[in-house]
């Protein structure tokens, strides 16, 4: 099998101070040409986890993973390219057209590990710019082998005539949600085509398993985005006040996080005031704030391909309500009492339930519900949903909802987020908090979003200072 030294890695519990330490050395300097906004990242990530990968596949088996495609708008126009996340999780390459073989059992060692990528000709250079050389490709992701994508249909066949499983790139997320026939959905259709005596195995067990436990250079790179996304935060409260509108402050986020090295949002802004806050998934963000609503911001940077996803939500004129101010710090007890609960052994579908009590423990003081309604309620849809139908946490990583297994005690260096809300329709108010949070070997885990404003007092004093 494939090895890395002959150790395998190992992942120590991170606290801040490590991860403000690797922040400043997972940038390092390569002699890449720098395709992309953020900064280079080291290799030795993307080889760590090609050998997490590697170990868990069968004898005589081979796995193939394709870049996405390039997605057509209509006439010559082209959405901008978002790369497959098992790729960049296994190569650190960032470009389309891109294919990466693992192959450990290869009788030939140069051939264990393979990366396609395409070439650069004078027209894609004048056009596009330059693409990754076969140097460069290396440098990325720390793989020896690097051919031409026009080399490939004379080398995979001679690889596949030494294989008898073949892993498939696919997706078996809970939450997926597929409705294009993807690169890697052709490359199977050749396979069974033209290998037919090959097994053929999914991948996905593999990389939920492996990608929902960070290597610290990941939970470095996350650190970043919700960084960012602090900065965003900040320049929004400076700009809000009655009158202005939601896609103005969705304007304020995207200015700061460009800024930053960033893409943009990790995924479609919710910026929802007064009743648009209770729309769990309002992304039009075309309303005016009025004054006296409460104005929830669900957002979050990416950097590097890595996700931030924060929930905060303020009084558009800076002054809680009493009301206000009793909603928002039910919630925001349920969060900090939530996050406690997220350590080592702790089995997904339990925490909800217990954050389920708590949600209903609070709901009860606020007068929404009463005794008689949880001493009814249907348990598979107990009386705290009427007001909190969502669940409280994700993985967070490539994907905002990321890999990780769910039916396994938590361990950890996963990455969890943690975001209980409480929607009441008929006040037109809907209030969400969510931070993003790192299992810890022992204690809580640790909130790498610990210094974005959260509490009553802060908000109010930083919206004041306008």
């Amino acid at each position: 099998m494939y090895s890395l030294d002959n150790e395998t890695p190992t992942i120590k519990c991170l606290t801040s101070i490590k991860i403000m330490k690797l922040m400043s050395r997972i940038n390092v300097k390569t002699n890449t040409y720098k395709l992309m906004k953020y900064l280079p990242i080291s290799s030795q990530l993307f080889i760590k986890n090609r050998f997490k990968f590697s170990q868990q596949m069968r004898s005589q088996s081979i796995a193939v993973f394709n870049s996405n495609d390039v997605f057509s708008t209509g006439a010559d126009s082209t959405l901008p390219f978002e790369q497959h996340r098992n790729i960049f999780y296994l190569s650190g390459v960032d470009q389309e057209e891109s294919i990466l073989i693992l192959f450990p059992s290869s009788k030939e060692k140069a051939h264990r590990e393979i990366l396609f990528v395409k070439e650069t000709n004078d027209h894609i250079a004048v056009w596009e710019g330059t693409k990754l050389s076969k140097s460069q490709a290396t440098a990325v992701s720390g793989i020896q082998t690097v051919y031409w994508l026009k080399e490939f249909d004379s080398i995979f066949p001679k690889l596949m005539a030494e294989a008898t499983l073949f892993y498939f790139n696919n997706n078996n997320h809970y939450r997926q949600a597929v409705e294009m026939e993807t690169r890697d959905d052709r490359f199977l259709k050749m396979i069974k085509s033209n290998y037919t005596s090959v097994e053929l195995i999914p991948n996905f067990p593999i990389m939920e398993a492996i990608r929902g436990i960070k290597e610290p250079e990941e939970i470095a790179l996350i650190q970043t985005a919700c960084n960012i996304t602090e900065k965003g935060f900040r320049r929004a409260l400076d700009f809000i006040k009655p009158g202005v509108m939601e896609y103005e402050i969705e304007a304020e986020f995207a200015h700061e996080f460009l800024k930053n090295r960033s893409k943009g949002f990790a995924y479609t802004p919710i910026i929802g005031s007064g009743y648009h806050a209770c729309v769990l998934h309002y992304i039009e963000n075309n309303q005016a704030c009025k004054d006296g609503d409460m104005l929830l911001m669900d957002v979050g940077a990416e950097y590097a391909n890595y996700s931030s996803d924060m929930t905060r939500t303020i009084p558009v004129n800076g002054r809680f309500t009493a009301r206000q101010k009793a909603v928002y710090q039910a919630v925001l007890n349920v969060k900090n009492e939530a996050t406690k609960l997220l350590v080592p052994g702790t089995i997904w579908e339990d925490y909800h339930v217990e954050v389920g009590k708590m949600m209903t423990s609070e709901l009860l003081e606020l007068g929404l519900i009463d005794k008689a309604d949880v001493q009814n309620e249907d348990s598979k849809w107990p009386s705290y949903k009427k007001y909190f139908m969502h669940g409280t946490s994700h993985h967070l990583g490539l994907d905002t909802h990321d890999f990780g297994p769910l039916k396994t005690p938590m361990t950890e260096n996963m990455v969890f987020t943690v975001e209980p809300g409480i929607y009441i329709p008929n006040e037109k108010m809907g209030i969400r908090l969510e931070d993003d949070v790192v299992i810890q070997a022992v204690g809580p885990p640790l909130n790498l979003m610990q210094h974005i404003p959260i509490e009553v007092d802060e908000i109010e004093t930083l919206m004041q200072k306008n």
